[in-house]
Protein backbone atom coordinates (compact mmCIF):
# COMPACT_ATOMS: atom_id res chain seq x y z
CA UNK A 1 0.00 0.00 0.00
CA UNK A 2 2.75 2.20 0.79
CA UNK A 3 4.69 1.61 -2.25
CA UNK A 4 1.20 2.60 -4.62
CA UNK A 5 0.57 5.73 -2.62
CA UNK A 6 4.44 6.98 -3.01
CA UNK A 7 4.00 5.79 -6.94
CA UNK A 8 0.52 8.40 -7.47
CA UNK A 9 2.34 11.71 -6.60
CA UNK A 10 5.16 10.57 -8.74
CA UNK A 11 3.01 9.89 -11.44
CA UNK A 12 1.15 13.02 -11.23
CA UNK A 13 4.21 15.00 -10.90
CA UNK A 14 5.85 13.47 -14.11
CA UNK A 15 2.50 14.09 -16.21
CA UNK A 16 2.83 17.83 -15.28
CA UNK A 17 5.85 17.69 -17.80
CA UNK A 18 4.00 16.72 -20.88
CA UNK A 19 1.70 19.87 -20.79
CA UNK A 20 3.10 22.69 -22.93
CA UNK A 21 4.36 25.58 -20.96
CA UNK A 22 2.22 28.95 -22.03
CA UNK A 23 3.90 31.27 -24.01
CA UNK A 24 4.11 34.99 -23.77
CA UNK A 25 3.42 37.18 -26.37
CA UNK A 26 4.13 41.19 -27.71
CA UNK A 27 2.00 42.58 -29.83
CA UNK A 28 3.38 45.85 -31.00
CA UNK A 29 1.56 48.43 -32.84
CA UNK A 30 3.41 50.97 -34.82
CA UNK A 31 1.34 54.67 -35.07
CA UNK A 32 2.33 56.44 -38.44
CA UNK A 33 1.83 59.59 -40.02
CA UNK A 34 3.08 59.51 -43.47
CA UNK A 35 3.99 56.83 -46.47
CA UNK A 36 7.48 57.68 -45.93
CA UNK A 37 7.12 56.78 -42.49
CA UNK A 38 5.39 53.40 -43.74
CA UNK A 39 7.74 53.00 -45.97
CA UNK A 40 11.05 53.10 -43.80
CA UNK A 41 9.46 50.89 -41.38
CA UNK A 42 8.42 48.14 -43.55
CA UNK A 43 11.95 48.29 -44.99
CA UNK A 44 13.32 47.80 -41.21
CA UNK A 45 10.94 44.87 -40.74
CA UNK A 46 11.36 42.99 -43.59
CA UNK A 47 15.16 43.55 -44.16
CA UNK A 48 16.60 43.65 -40.64
CA UNK A 49 14.12 43.16 -37.75
CA UNK A 50 12.27 39.65 -38.74
CA UNK A 51 15.60 38.31 -40.39
CA UNK A 52 17.50 39.19 -37.06
CA UNK A 53 14.60 37.82 -34.47
CA UNK A 54 14.38 34.54 -37.07
CA UNK A 55 18.18 34.27 -36.45
CA UNK A 56 18.00 34.80 -32.69
CA UNK A 57 15.20 31.90 -32.74
CA UNK A 58 12.19 32.90 -32.79
CA UNK A 59 10.93 31.78 -35.89
CA UNK A 60 6.92 33.02 -36.34
CA UNK A 61 6.76 36.90 -36.37
CA UNK A 62 3.26 38.23 -37.70
CA UNK A 63 3.28 41.25 -39.45
CA UNK A 64 -0.35 43.27 -40.35
CA UNK A 65 -1.52 45.86 -41.45
CA UNK A 66 -5.48 46.87 -41.09
CA UNK A 67 -7.86 46.20 -43.61
CA UNK A 68 -9.23 49.66 -43.88
CA UNK A 69 -6.16 52.65 -43.96
CA UNK A 70 -6.58 55.92 -41.68
CA UNK A 71 -4.70 58.02 -43.08
CA UNK A 72 -4.49 60.04 -39.94
CA UNK A 73 -2.95 57.01 -38.20
CA UNK A 74 -1.35 54.40 -40.05
CA UNK A 75 -0.76 51.65 -38.20
CA UNK A 76 1.11 48.46 -38.65
CA UNK A 77 0.97 45.74 -36.28
CA UNK A 78 3.39 43.05 -34.85
CA UNK A 79 2.63 39.63 -33.27
CA UNK A 80 6.34 38.28 -31.59
CA UNK A 81 6.04 34.88 -29.68
CA UNK A 82 8.39 34.31 -26.51
CA UNK A 83 9.00 31.32 -24.70
CA UNK A 84 9.07 33.06 -21.20
CA UNK A 85 9.53 36.81 -20.06
CA UNK A 86 13.59 36.54 -19.49
CA UNK A 87 13.60 35.65 -23.59
CA UNK A 88 10.93 38.74 -24.53
CA UNK A 89 13.54 40.80 -21.54
CA UNK A 90 16.50 40.26 -23.01
CA UNK A 91 16.46 39.84 -26.98
CA UNK A 92 16.59 43.93 -27.52
CA UNK A 93 20.14 43.49 -26.33
CA UNK A 94 20.93 40.28 -28.25
CA UNK A 95 19.76 42.70 -31.03
CA UNK A 96 22.28 44.91 -30.29
CA UNK A 97 25.38 42.39 -30.64
CA UNK A 98 24.04 41.63 -34.63
CA UNK A 99 26.07 43.65 -36.65
CA UNK A 100 24.33 42.23 -39.75
CA UNK A 101 20.87 43.67 -38.27
CA UNK A 102 22.50 47.06 -37.19
CA UNK A 103 23.62 47.71 -40.60
CA UNK A 104 20.30 46.26 -42.57
CA UNK A 105 18.15 48.59 -40.04
CA UNK A 106 20.71 51.48 -40.21
CA UNK A 107 18.63 53.95 -41.67
CA UNK A 108 15.23 53.32 -38.97
CA UNK A 109 17.94 52.89 -36.11
CA UNK A 110 19.77 55.71 -36.80
CA UNK A 111 16.68 57.90 -37.90
CA UNK A 112 17.52 61.64 -36.73
CA UNK A 113 15.11 63.78 -34.11
CA UNK A 114 13.32 65.88 -36.96
CA UNK A 115 13.18 63.34 -38.94
CA UNK A 116 11.62 59.85 -36.87
CA UNK A 117 10.56 56.75 -38.64
CA UNK A 118 7.00 56.31 -36.50
CA UNK A 119 4.88 58.88 -34.70
CA UNK A 120 4.54 56.87 -31.33
CA UNK A 121 5.07 52.86 -30.27
CA UNK A 122 3.13 50.83 -28.09
CA UNK A 123 3.20 46.83 -26.87
CA UNK A 124 0.94 44.66 -25.17
CA UNK A 125 2.07 41.96 -23.40
CA UNK A 126 0.30 38.96 -22.66
CA UNK A 127 0.40 35.37 -21.21
CA UNK A 128 -0.98 32.53 -23.66
CA UNK A 129 -4.29 30.59 -21.96
CA UNK A 130 -3.67 27.36 -20.50
CA UNK A 131 -6.04 26.04 -23.05
CA UNK A 132 -4.06 27.40 -26.03
CA UNK A 133 -0.31 27.26 -24.41
CA UNK A 134 1.25 27.88 -28.31
CA UNK A 135 1.00 30.07 -30.66
CA UNK A 136 -0.48 28.21 -34.23
CA UNK A 137 0.27 28.95 -37.43
CA UNK A 138 -3.24 29.49 -39.37
CA UNK A 139 -3.83 26.47 -42.28
CA UNK A 140 -5.47 29.03 -45.13
CA UNK A 141 -5.17 28.00 -48.42
CA UNK A 142 -6.77 30.86 -50.19
CA UNK A 143 -5.09 34.40 -51.61
CA UNK A 144 -3.17 35.75 -49.02
CA UNK A 145 -4.16 39.18 -50.12
CA UNK A 146 -7.60 37.75 -49.09
CA UNK A 147 -7.31 36.70 -45.76
CA UNK A 148 -8.52 38.76 -42.89
CA UNK A 149 -7.13 38.24 -39.14
CA UNK A 150 -9.22 39.23 -36.92
CA UNK A 151 -7.99 40.60 -33.73
CA UNK A 152 -10.14 40.88 -30.62
CA UNK A 153 -10.01 42.67 -26.98
CA UNK A 154 -12.56 41.90 -24.26
CA UNK A 155 -12.61 44.27 -21.55
CA UNK A 156 -14.25 43.59 -17.98
CA UNK A 157 -15.26 45.99 -15.63
CA UNK A 158 -13.31 44.80 -12.62
CA UNK A 159 -10.14 41.72 -12.75
CA UNK A 160 -12.24 39.30 -10.57
CA UNK A 161 -14.56 39.29 -13.69
CA UNK A 162 -12.06 39.71 -16.24
CA UNK A 163 -10.51 36.45 -14.68
CA UNK A 164 -14.32 34.79 -14.59
CA UNK A 165 -14.17 35.83 -18.86
CA UNK A 166 -11.12 34.07 -19.14
CA UNK A 167 -11.97 30.57 -17.26
CA UNK A 168 -15.07 31.20 -19.62
CA UNK A 169 -12.76 30.52 -22.71
CA UNK A 170 -10.37 27.92 -20.78
CA UNK A 171 -12.53 25.57 -18.26
CA UNK A 172 -15.86 27.14 -19.79
CA UNK A 173 -15.22 25.32 -23.45
CA UNK A 174 -14.77 28.54 -25.57
CA UNK A 175 -11.43 28.11 -26.96
CA UNK A 176 -12.62 24.39 -27.53
CA UNK A 177 -15.46 25.64 -28.88
CA UNK A 178 -13.74 28.16 -31.39
CA UNK A 179 -11.54 24.79 -32.46
CA UNK A 180 -14.34 23.01 -33.24
CA UNK A 181 -15.97 25.33 -35.73
CA UNK A 182 -12.79 26.02 -37.39
CA UNK A 183 -12.16 29.57 -36.63
CA UNK A 184 -7.95 28.85 -36.70
CA UNK A 185 -6.91 31.12 -33.69
CA UNK A 186 -3.78 32.10 -33.84
CA UNK A 187 -3.21 32.58 -30.06
CA UNK A 188 -5.61 33.51 -26.68
CA UNK A 189 -3.64 35.34 -24.54
CA UNK A 190 -4.30 37.45 -20.53
CA UNK A 191 -3.04 40.74 -21.24
CA UNK A 192 -0.49 41.58 -18.46
CA UNK A 193 0.70 45.46 -19.66
CA UNK A 194 -1.37 47.48 -21.96
CA UNK A 195 -3.41 50.39 -22.04
CA UNK A 196 -7.33 48.83 -21.28
CA UNK A 197 -6.98 46.47 -18.87
CA UNK A 198 -7.92 44.39 -17.28
CA UNK A 199 -8.85 42.29 -20.77
CA UNK A 200 -7.74 39.31 -22.79
CA UNK A 201 -7.11 39.53 -26.49
CA UNK A 202 -6.99 36.86 -28.82
CA UNK A 203 -6.91 36.63 -33.11
CA UNK A 204 -8.89 34.06 -34.98
CA UNK A 205 -8.21 33.96 -39.37
CA UNK A 206 -9.99 33.17 -42.66
CA UNK A 207 -9.92 32.59 -46.03
CA UNK A 208 -12.05 35.74 -46.68
CA UNK A 209 -14.39 38.27 -45.26
CA UNK A 210 -17.32 36.05 -46.31
CA UNK A 211 -15.88 32.92 -44.68
CA UNK A 212 -15.32 35.09 -41.71
CA UNK A 213 -18.95 36.21 -41.46
CA UNK A 214 -20.22 32.97 -41.91
CA UNK A 215 -18.23 31.74 -39.28
CA UNK A 216 -19.71 34.37 -36.42
CA UNK A 217 -23.17 33.49 -37.72
CA UNK A 218 -22.62 29.53 -36.97
CA UNK A 219 -21.18 30.40 -33.65
CA UNK A 220 -23.98 32.83 -32.79
CA UNK A 221 -26.23 29.83 -33.62
CA UNK A 222 -24.17 26.94 -32.01
CA UNK A 223 -26.04 25.14 -28.99
CA UNK A 224 -22.98 24.65 -27.11
CA UNK A 225 -22.76 28.24 -27.20
CA UNK A 226 -25.97 29.83 -26.74
CA UNK A 227 -25.86 27.27 -23.56
CA UNK A 228 -22.45 28.39 -22.33
CA UNK A 229 -23.45 32.03 -22.48
CA UNK A 230 -26.99 31.73 -20.58
CA UNK A 231 -24.89 30.24 -17.73
CA UNK A 232 -25.45 32.51 -14.55
CA UNK A 233 -21.87 32.23 -13.56
CA UNK A 234 -20.67 33.98 -16.16
CA UNK A 235 -23.00 37.19 -17.16
CA UNK A 236 -21.90 40.50 -17.34
CA UNK A 237 -18.24 39.61 -17.71
CA UNK A 238 -17.34 42.04 -20.87
CA UNK A 239 -17.92 45.65 -20.44
CA UNK A 240 -15.61 46.46 -23.79
CA UNK A 241 -14.98 44.42 -27.44
CA UNK A 242 -12.33 46.43 -29.47
CA UNK A 243 -12.06 44.47 -33.04
CA UNK A 244 -9.43 45.19 -35.62
CA UNK A 245 -9.65 43.35 -39.20
CA UNK A 246 -6.07 42.75 -40.64
CA UNK A 247 -4.17 41.98 -43.58
CA UNK A 248 -0.74 39.93 -43.19
CA UNK A 249 2.01 41.75 -45.16
CA UNK A 250 3.87 39.73 -47.99
CA UNK A 251 7.11 39.14 -45.20
CA UNK A 252 4.90 38.07 -42.36
CA UNK A 253 5.47 34.82 -41.39
CA UNK A 254 1.98 33.56 -40.92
Amino acid sequence: MKKILWLVPVALFSLSFLAPRQEFYEIRIYHLKSNAQEKVVETYLKDAYLPALHKAGLAKVGVFKPVETDTADRKMYLLIPYSDLERMAAINELLLKDKKYLQSGKEYLDAKFDNPPFARTESIILKAFSHHPLLETPALKGPREDRIYELRSYESHTENIFRNKVHMFNEGGEVALFKRLGFNAVFYGEVLAGPRMPNLMYMTTFENKASRDEHWKTFGADPEWKKLSSMQEYQNNVSKIDISFLHPTEYSDF
